[in-house]
């Protein structure tokens, strides 16, 4: 399981055309699920980014989640992130979970971040999502579990 987390000052995702979600303060998570991952590894992860501290405090310190300082979260499901780019120029994505499975593991890993006290909203899942995004920093950290 990898996720790519981004702090941003707005981000805005469209699908088809369409505004799906929107987000102030906060961080956009691109989450994929690799092949044999399980519930267990997305209750981990959504733990750990929900108390991610990377909101400055009053000293300008990393020290504050999102939740401290009334930020969103925009999790978007990429199967790109596991990509095999070891031979060749063309990634590979063997190592992708399949897409029903990584459906539901994306759709646990948003519930487990939002009873974990996020505020989180959505990408839509297989669809061709175009992506705003104002990172703040920037500042971009990587799970991989």
């Amino acid at each position: 399981m990898k996720a790519v987390v981004q702090r941003v000052t707005q981000t805005t995702l469209y699908c088809d055309g369409k505004l799906i979600s929107h987000i102030d303060k906060g961080l956009v998570v691109y989450f994929g699920a690799q092949k044999g991952d399980t519930k267990d590894k997305a209750d981990y992860l959504a733990k750990k980014i929900a108390a991610l501290r990377v909101f400055a405090d009053e000293n300008g310190k990393m020290n504050l989640s999102q939740k401290d300082v009334g930020g969103e979260i925009l999790a978007v499901s990429q199967f790109t992130l596991l990509a095999d780019t070891s031979h060749g120029n063309r990634p590979s994505f063997t190592m992708a979970e399949e897409p029903s499975l990584a459906n539901d593991l994306y759709n646990y890993f948003v519930e487990k971040l939002r009873a974990e006290g996020a505020i989180v909203k959505c990408g839509v899942f297989g669809g061709d999502m175009k992506i705003h995004q104002e990172n703040d920093g920037p500042v971009t950290i990587i799970y991989e579990i």
